[in-house]
């Protein structure tokens, strides 16, 4: 996430000043438009594993989360819903990615529900064929083992096309979508 955390928009939502503007901050602006509720795995919620000891986590933002409207955590350990300056409500949903969905459809008031991550969460998601859209930002960094994003899933069997190709700053930017 290094070339989104260099972004004007970035630098906007954590109120950090400048930083900088052209092909990468373009696709961190449109990465929030027309959003009306996100989706999270547990993991992009924190580090926390198990069952909730308390509710002293409440993310890795600070006070004020740069989502500004609900957010459905998939979880398997219930916890009440946790509100946060800004307009963001952390929602912990236990009963699976479909009550996940619809919950976060009904908030999102007819806007674009986000799937954040992390990268189980989306392949839950993108087999259960309820991706239309998902922009993948390829950027120069060494990563060793960890959980592979499309291993096993065919994309074009899906139904996805390469819409759009940009090379930006710090990423490659490639958007897909479902047909």
């Amino acid at each position: 996430m290094g070339w989104f955390m260099k972004t004007a928009a970035f630098a906007q939502i954590h109120h950090l000043g400048e930083g900088s503007r052209g092909v990468d901050n373009d696709f961190a602006v449109r990465s929030f438009e027309n959003v009306g509720a996100w989706i999270l795995g547990r993991n992009m919620f924190g580090p926390v594993r198990g069952p909730w000891e308390d509710d002293s986590w409440k993310g890795w933002w600070g006070d004020e989360p740069p989502y500004h409207v609900p957010v459905f955590v998939l979880t398997h350990h219930p916890r009440p819903p946790l509100p946060m300056k800004g307009g963001t409500t952390f929602h912990f949903v236990t009963d699976g990615i479909e009550s996940a969905l619809r919950q976060a459809k009904d908030a999102a008031n007819g806007r674009d529900v986000r799937i954040g991550g992390g990268v189980s969460t989306i392949r839950q998601y993108l087999t259960a064929g309820h991706v239309d859209e998902m922009h993948l930002a390829f950027s120069p960094v060494l990563l060793g083992e960890g959980e592979h994003l499309l291993m096993g899933i065919n994309l074009p069997k899906l139904g996805f096309r390469v819409a759009e190709i940009a090379t930006g700053e710090g990423a490659t930017h490639v958007v897909l979508t479902r047909v």
